[in-house]
């Protein structure tokens, strides 16, 4: 069954704690003034909006190093570049000026970086009988590298805490264009920006230890991710067969940040069961990626619908979640209590 998880909002606060202000979706819409799909119309007043919800965000301002609570937040969006994507990265980079608001207004420490679901692969596919498999292969991916885009003016391969102008840096690396590869890998895609590209030094110096890992995945597919070359029989085809098992990228995850309490992951993405729509386009629906945000477990994971036609939903539903993560980091050193059920 399709995971629609919203990790919930804290209904106290500690005197150390700040208050974020979360627009509601319609609100944040009437922020917006690029596509917004089947958002508010023009005919909606502040008066029609619900007002702003206040929300516990658990970020705690003293807790460097402290017993409670994260500080700091390393987020990473990975965006699909294929060709269908046009309208929701217009609308993502629409949006994002209030994200990043809302994260600034809270005092974190934060890094925002950008790849894209494009992973370079080879595999072999099966032919005949009687003759070889013919060897194929994927290429003009990102493999995870963090866009530093020419023309873009960022200082790094992130935006951090400080910089100026961070929704128009952002906005500039996220319009990562529409020609990527097809078979999007966003969850292959996660593992090599954390991994081979932080080996061989490209996103190296991103990733805090102290810091909450965030990881925004924002596709209208399904997952496609291999990590190991694969000889597909004649009856089956990329994207169906053999990828790589999505319990591997959550106990990736675990091991990269020592704790499954230091790692949350929003995903905006088809909700299934089968294909959605809005003035975006169709989504499939993305059962690995449902998959992946079921076994990160409700205080980890969210998948909100890409079909809202406004991303100001799946935004929002990303935020919370971060706030719950944040507010439930445990201490370095200390693990994070595990809930029986």
């Amino acid at each position: 069954m399709p995971s629609h998880v919203h990790a919930p909002s804290s209904s106290t606060s500690s005197p150390s704690r700040r208050r974020l202000i979360l627009p509601a979706a319609g609100a944040l819409a009437l922020l917006a003034c690029g596509p917004t799909g089947s958002g508010p119309s023009g005919d909606d007043t502040p008066g029609d909006v619900d007002a702003a919800r206040e929300i516990d965000a658990g970020f705690d301002l003293d807790a460097m190093g402290g017993d409670e609570g994260c500080a700091k937040i390393d987020i990473l969006f990975v965006v699909d570049d294929s060709g269908s994507m046009a309208q929701e990265q217009a609308n993502l980079t629409t949006n994002f000026p209030q994200f990043i608001s809302v994260i600034e207004q809270s005092g974190l420490d934060y890094r925002v970086a950008v790849t894209t679901t494009g992973v370079d692969y080879t595999y072999s596919q099966g032919s005949l009988p009687g003759f070889p498999p013919i060897p194929s292969s994927i290429t003009g991916g990102d493999n995870g590298a963090m866009l530093q885009p020419a023309g873009c003016n960022l200082p790094r391969r992130w935006i951090q805490a400080g910089d100026p102008n961070p929704a128009q840096l952002f906005a500039c690396a996220a319009n990562v264009g529409t020609s990527g590869p097809s078979d999007e890998m966003p969850l292959a895609a996660m593992r090599a920006a954390f991994d081979d590209r932080v080996t061989d030094g490209t996103n190296a110096g991103f990733r805090r230890a102290d810091a909450l890992l965030a990881v925004v995945i924002l596709t209208d597919e399904n997952d496609c991710s291999y990590e190991q070359p694969v000889t597909l029989g004649f009856a089956e085809t990329l994207c169906d067969a053999q990828q790589e098992p999505v319990a591997n990228y959550v106990a990736f995850l675990d091991g990269f940040t020592g704790d499954r309490g230091r790692w949350a992951t929003a995903v905006i993405a088809g909700p299934g069961p089968g294909t959605c729509s809005s003035t975006f386009g169709d989504a499939d629906y993305a059962q690995r990626l449902d998959q992946f945000v079921m076994q990160a477990g409700s205080a980890n994971g969210v998948l909100s619908s890409i079909c809202a036609g406004d991303l100001t939903v799946g935004l929002t539903a990303a935020l919370e979640l971060f706030d719950t993560a944040c507010e439930n980091f445990p201490p370095i050193g200390k693990a994070a209590p595990r809930v029986v059920r």
